[in-house]
């Protein structure tokens, strides 16, 4: 057991050897927007919880429905002190939430209670809980854009390495002639959904470090070399469109038979379709496949990324509650705690002890990609950013389209600019 795992068990000992003669068993209220294989976990792990915390703390679980639906249900019950005592959420989502007052402040002493800190976690998504420095959310997890691969097709075509992992895909031009040789008679270099594009494309632009956003400076795309980098990454997404190296528009479940179907022997597409691939190898019906981070094309690395996070309503006029927000903080520590069983889901726990211990390290190909946590590139923090949220209408109005030429991608990065900070 690392360090922090025996930390956090410490913590959770103190806590109800303090709280046992306090007062009787919590209950705490809890809400998720988590639907399929995600939820299946999830609803594992609030059980196995539930079991293990038996007359002390019992979560009462509901799910409801992801996206505008959730996070406008979570700001109205707030607001009249009827929302849940904890929530999942975006990272992404946090300015907007804090700038609606959904959220209370999570303290350091709430997180030295529950026996963890900022350092247990990733900077990158321990800073994106914050609103000017004050924290907001306890992350869960990564989750982002990855590169799928089909292993008999490379190691064919000999671009895989002593460990089996791709080789030679570094650099716009290396990837490019990957991509060129298996492109043609009906089959391409890689496969990329129309609708999230975008993803790689602001992966490309944190690449070439490109800055999105800075209220200080402008807003978005504050100088005319961000609009140009902008440029520069939906160029390359659009060349992959032009020679053929991708269909000019291909829905998701398309997209993904592609791969699938041995069409492409790569599939761009964020961690949560793991599973998929995992069940159908088992069932025989999949080649030999792997997962690893985006190749850096240009200066750095980077991977368009949000979080899965928990997060503590406000509850406006509710009257506060010490045993209940030390109950809250218990829940948060015992799932980060045991997020190697989320990490099925192809998610990369936040927490640094389970990500960098042996169980981890041995599930693969989670443990392949989990470098892209360190160099993750969030959304900026803006109210306008997040799932459902204006920055993804400017995605798909504006940049997706001008990867299978609806717009001037030049054209397409300055009208992205000019209506969002229309926006602000």
């Amino acid at each position: 057991m690392t360090k922090t795992l025996r930390r956090l068990a410490l913590a959770s000992t103190a806590f109800f050897a303090l709280a046992s003669g306090a007062y009787a068993q919590q209950t705490v209220v809890w809400w998720d927007f988590l639907a399929g294989g995600d939820g299946v976990r999830m609803k594992a792990l609030i059980d196995a919880f539930n079991q293990e915390h038996q007359g002390e703390i019992a979560i009462e679980g509901t799910t409801l429905e992801w996206g505008t639906p959730f996070y406008t249900k979570l700001q109205t019950s707030s607001a009249i002190g009827e929302g849940p005592d904890i929530a999942t959420y975006h990272l992404s989502r946090i300015p907007l939430a804090v700038s609606s007052g959904t959220l209370s402040e999570i303290t350091d002493a709430d997180m030295e209670g529950a026996g963890i800190s900022d350092a247990d976690f990733t900077a990158a998504a321990s800073d994106a809980g914050k609103v000017d420095g004050t924290r907001y959310a306890v992350p869960f997890d990564q989750h982002g854009l990855i590169l799928y691969y089909n292993r008999d097709m490379l190691g064919e075509a000999g671009l895989l390495d002593g460990n089996g992992l791709p080789a030679g895909l570094d650099g716009l031009d290396n990837f490019n002639a990957v991509l060129a040789q298996f492109s043609g008679n009906g089959k391409y270099g890689v496969s990329t959904p129309t609708g999230d594009r975008y993803r790689t494309i602001y992966s490309l632009f944190g690449q070439q470090g490109g800055t999105m956003f800075d209220a200080s400076a402008g807003g978005f795309f504050p100088t005319d070399e961000d609009v140009n980098k902008l440029t520069n990454a939906i160029e390359v997404v659009k060349g992959w469109v032009d020679n053929g190296y991708t269909p000019v528009q291909v829905e998701s479940p398309a997209a993904l038979a592609l791969f699938t179907s041995q069409q492409a022997p790569f599939f761009i597409m964020g961690n949560w379709e793991i599973p998929t691939f995992v069940d159908l190898h088992a069932k025989g019906e999949l080649f030999e496949w792997g997962a690893v981070e985006l190749p850096t094309l240009f200066d750095t690395k980077a991977a368009w990324s949000d979080s899965h996070a928990f997060v503590v309503p406000a509850n406006s006029g509710k009257e506060a509650d010490a045993d209940k927000r030390a109950a809250v903080m218990k829940v948060i520590a015992w799932m980060d705690a045991h997020s190697l069983d989320w990490a099925g889901a192809g998610h990369i726990p936040a927490l640094n002890a389970v990500r960098e211990g042996e169980g981890f390290k041995a599930l693969k190909p989670q443990s392949d990609y989990a470098g892209f946590a360190d160099t993750a590139v969030f959304d900026p923090r803006t109210t306008l950013a997040g799932p459902a949220a204006p920055l993804g209408d400017a995605w798909s109005n504006f940049v997706n389209p001008a990867t299978y030429g609806e717009i001037d991608p030049a054209d397409a990065a300055a009208e992205m600019r000019d209506d969002l900070n229309s926006q602000l």
